[in-house]
């Protein structure tokens, strides 16, 4: 489905408005329903309409003054009665500002702007009233549909159905099964023209033309290949719209048109009555031929923006390219960063730890050896004065397991604490947990022995001990 903008757009090129709010205010009032807006617009009311006289091949009409009062079909050609001497009311206005279409000798001004452009050529013959809007669903390149399931499209595509059922392979054009305005912009895009051909299933010529002209393998594959084709049959609602705008007034009837700017259709060749292939041929080409220069124009400078826009794409894709290359470099740059940070954290937060360790063990050593000297000291002075030799004098020799030899005096009063007191204040003595031992026999004097005086113990008046350390 299409956006607000592109029905606003649409709703001008079918009613020819240029008043955007009064456009808008329209199209809201029936909820953005494109078709209903443009067939409540279409209404009119009784107008005179313009008659033109016998249309020639080469696509001129001579204007005749209006004298007859009909009720307008929704295509017709509407002016103004000249009786009227007062300002026209919205509604007349609304009907009587159609789609121009501008037919000539195909002088064509090659002024392309956009993807529409002026082909002007001859002098101004006759105005377009509204225009058939249906569902783009048809032969060719597919596209987007304008409004899905509207009747302009089952109308086209009952027409290309119809001329498959009765003429089979004799029908060779691709005629597009979609809606006149669609098949315009189908053109338009493709910067192809548009062939236009109304079918009168009841004209003497039609059968033959059809067989002989269109189903002309020359003509089908000089119009498959340089226009966009769109048919329709005048008994049919938009055929018939089409006659009347377009002022057919021989058949069979066919028509060249092409988009032109400010949402107008140029209208570049007419070919009515039967016309032999060669004929036929010769008047496309001659049109192709003259308007090739705006095709190629237009198409040129589509070309030129579409490389624009590709190369303004590929720089931006370059330029987000190595934004994000130089964003990658200085996020791993900054990564690495963080990481030596992290690493040179890690290292200091060890190595502090290392030398707090240190500091702590060598705090605590020393605390050790201080706590040791004072207990030797305290050891040695509760130790006393060595006795002299005596019969109350016990000799005792203790050996360390370094094989170092120490000797006191005590009295034989003097408990086994004592000897350990008197290992504990030597100098070679760095253990802690140990025990004295005697061989013969041999005996352990724990904890539970020292109490016992040397004389209890049986180590009067000597004896001989060894340190044994506890595991």
């Amino acid at each position: 489905m299409v956006d607000a903008n592109d029905k606003l757009a649409y709703f001008q090129a079918i009613t020819g408005l240029e008043d955007v709010d009064l456009c808008t205010e329209i199209l809201a009032a029936h909820n953005w329903d494109l078709e209903l807006a443009i067939s409540a617009f279409t209404g009119n009311p009784e107008t005179t309409p313009l008659q033109s006289s016998d249309v020639g091949s080469s696509g001129q009409q001579s204007l005749h003054p209006p004298h007859t009062t009909t009720t307008s079909s929704p295509n017709d050609v509407v002016y103004p009665p000249d009786s009227n001497p007062g300002n026209p009311g919205i509604a007349w206005r609304i009907i009587t500002l159609p789609i121009s279409v501008v037919s000539g000798s195909l002088g064509l001004i090659s002024g392309a702007v956009g993807l529409g452009f002026w082909a002007a050529g001859g002098v101004l013959s006759y105005s377009l009233g509204m225009l058939g809007l249906g569902a783009r669903r048809g032969v060719g390149p597919s596209s987007s549909p304008l409004v899905e399931g509207t009747p302009s499209s089952a109308e086209a595509a009952e027409f290309v159905a119809a001329l498959e059922r009765e003429y089979g392979p004799l029908m060779k054009v691709n005629f597009v099964s979609e809606g006149f305005m669609d098949a315009l912009q189908r053109s338009r895009h493709a910067y192809k023209l548009l062939f236009v051909y109304l079918h009168s299933p009841d004209h003497p010529d039609t059968a033959s033309f059809v067989e002989r002209t269109l189903g002309n393998d020359a003509i089908a594959a000089f119009v498959n290949e340089n226009f966009v084709a769109w048919g329709g049959s005048i008994r049919a609602t938009e055929g018939f719209k089409m006659s009347n705008s377009l002022k057919a007034s021989r058949f069979p009837f066919c028509a060249v048109v092409m988009a032109a700017t400010n949402q107008r259709i140029a209208l570049l060749q007419q070919i009515e009555g039967p016309k032999s292939p060669e004929e036929m041929l010769s008047m496309l080409q001659k049109v192709l031929e003259e308007t090739s220069p705006v095709l190629v124009s237009a198409r040129l400078e589509a070309e030129e923006r579409r490389n624009n826009v590709r190369l303004r794409e590929e720089q931006d894709a370059a330029y987000r390219a190595a934004l994000e290359a130089d964003q990658a470099r200085e996020r791993q740059r900054r990564e690495e960063q963080e990481r030596l940070e992290r690493e040179r954290a890690e290292a200091e937060r060890k190595r502090q730890e290392e030398e707090e360790a240190r500091e702590r063990e060598a705090r605590e050593a020393a605390e050790r050896e201080a706590a040791l000297a004072r207990r030797k000291q305290e050891k040695a002075l509760s130790l006393g004065v060595e006795p002299e030799k005596g019969p109350d004098v016990t000799q005792v020799l203790v050996r360390f397991p370094t094989g170092e030899r120490k000797d006191r005096r005590f009295h034989s009063s003097a408990t086994i604490q004592s000897l350990y007191d008197f290992v504990d204040s030597l100098d070679c003595s760095t253990f802690e947990n140990y025990s004295l031992v005697s061989n013969f026999p041999r005996t352990v004097y724990g904890p539970d022995k020292h109490s016992l005086t040397l004389k209890e113990a049986g180590l009067h008046p000597q004896a001989s001990l060894f340190v044994e350390l506890n595991m």
